[in-house]
């Protein structure tokens, strides 16, 4: 797997990967600048964040279905 966190300074935009998976969908939320790729399963794959220096609320969500995703794995 790529390295779950990305962030570009340059776009200040976050990607975060919650787990592998091909996108085939996503949710768009233009109020809070990011995006929600969805898998063939119907289950979130990974944020795509915007502005991200703006929106902690976002990245704290986006990292908590990641920690949880990664304890699941572990167990």
């Amino acid at each position: 797997m790529n390295e779950p966190i990305y962030y570009d300074k340059t776009t200040d935009s976050m990607y975060v990967t919650l787990r592998e998976g091909r996108v085939v969908d996503n949710i768009v939320h233009d109020d809070q600048d990011f995006v929600i790729d969805i898998g063939e399963d119907g289950k979130p794959v990974g944020y795509n964040i915007q502005h991200a220096s703006e929106h902690p609320d976002v990245i704290a969500e986006a990292l908590q279905i990641l920690q949880r995703g990664n304890r699941i794995a572990a167990e």
